[in-house]
């Protein structure tokens, strides 16, 4: 009796066939509580970025580079945390883990991609802050509207760029019925590692991007950062020299919760083998929630201008509900 040849992905086409997604493995149990913190830290970078982009563009005098620079980030946050969250609290609480093979590279793309594009506009706020504290004579000049929008075209440009070889490397592959991804998203190096062929590629062009996307940046902010100081120090005033390091402290917050749970991710995903598998993926989820949320928090506290023109909002929400 002949051998009936069994279907491939090849043969269904991969948009016919779904993933399911684990969520965190190891924690099973506790996925409905763990999804309670990630819901209020979405809700919170919903509110946040959205109070951010609203009251800098209500307020004509914050229509300087640092808040369009501070927009780009809270918009680029908002898009983050929304390809992510939806999906994974329907995983996380209700169990709903199906999700479709060209679904999954969507979202793949746009938490890569905005993630790549985050780091770039960190490197561009950096900047800002080098031109403003070094070159403050200069500041307009150096960094007009044109060239604002030069570095925000560019910043999305090369996150979309860098990232449109994942999908398609990914889609050649054959993937022979493997279809439960441990994680909570679509993560690059768990979708890739379901293949059940030679994979070397895709490893190798994804860490080559990582690595150069993050060697990069943060060498240069690194290097930004060093030059502000060495200003810094160089001012007579205890006053100035308070007020240039407070400018800062909000961009050194932002940097910390960005690229330590990122670099923490990446490192136990190439070499931390040891590392138990629910750590890595609460770790990753943390890379894409913690700051969308804290961003708006450290900006509203420890910018003044924002800050005054938030509390002046709900002043004016408070008075408009008590005269009514």
């Amino acid at each position: 009796m002949p051998a009936v040849p069994q279907a491939t992905n090849r043969t269904l086409g991969l948009g016919q066939v779904s993933l399911l997604l684990v969520g965190i493995p190891g924690l099973e149990s506790f996925q409905a509580w763990i999804g309670i913190p990630f819901f209020f830290m979405y809700v919170t970078a919903l509110v946040g970025n959205t109070t951010i982009l609203c009251v800098v563009k209500m307020e004509p005098a914050l229509h300087k580079p640092m808040y369009l620079f501070l927009c780009m980030l809270a918009a680029n946050d908002l898009i983050v945390s929304t390809s992510v969250v939806p999906k994974m609290l329907q995983v996380l609480w209700l169990g709903s883990r199906e999700i479709g093979f060209d679904a999954c590279l969507v979202q793949m793309y746009f938490i890569h991609t905005f993630s790549i594009v985050e780091s770039a506009i960190l490197l561009a706020m950096s900047f800002d802050r080098y031109v403003a504290i070094c070159h403050p004579l200069h500041y307009a000049t150096i960094l007009s509207g044109p060239v604002v929008v030069k570095m925000g075209l560019a910043a999305a440009a090369r996150g979309v760029l860098l990232v449109i070889p994942c999908p398609v490397l990914i889609k050649r592959l054959p993937y022979c019925f493997r279809r439960v991804v441990p994680h909570a998203y679509c993560e690059h190096m768990a979708v890739v590692k379901l293949a059940c062929a030679d994979t070397t590629l895709n490893r190798t062009y994804g860490i080559c991007v990582a690595l150069s996307v993050v060697l990069l940046d943060l060498g240069l902010i690194a290097a930004s950062y060093s030059m502000i100081l060495q200003a810094v120090f160089r001012l007579t005033s205890q006053e100035a020299r308070a007020k240039a390091l407070g400018t800062c402290a909000a961009h050194a917050c932002t940097l910390l919760v960005t690229y330590v749970p990122a670099l923490f991710s990446f490192l136990t995903h190439r070499i931390g083998r040891h590392v138990p598998p629910y750590i890595h993926i609460l770790m990753a989820c943390l890379y894409l929630l913690l700051a969308p949320a804290v961003n708006p928090l450290v900006y509203g506290v420890k910018t003044q201008q924002i800050r005054q023109r938030v509390l002046r909002l709900f002043g004016q929400g408070e008075k408009v509900l008590v005269e009514h």
